[in-house]
């Protein structure tokens, strides 16, 4: 992920607005978090090819229309 993960953070949270509450700052963390993985997955080359994923979304896209 990053260097200095606490320091990010930290940045991160005084970013948000004033009035965010915790769950408002968890549910942002959780995000973050979720995105960081998902950069750190296609670094390793684990990620989907986009032709793939509109294969699969036409596959269930029909399946619904049925």
């Amino acid at each position: 992920m990053t260097t200095n993960l606490k320091k990010d953070i930290i940045t991160f949270i005084k970013n948000l607005p004033e009035d965010a509450t915790i769950d408002d700052i968890m549910y942002h963390l959780y995000v973050k978090k979720k995105i960081l993985t998902g950069i750190e997955q296609l670094d390793q080359g684990k990620g989907i090819p986009h032709e793939k994923v509109m294969e699969n979304a036409k596959k269930r896209l029909e399946q619904w229309l049925k």
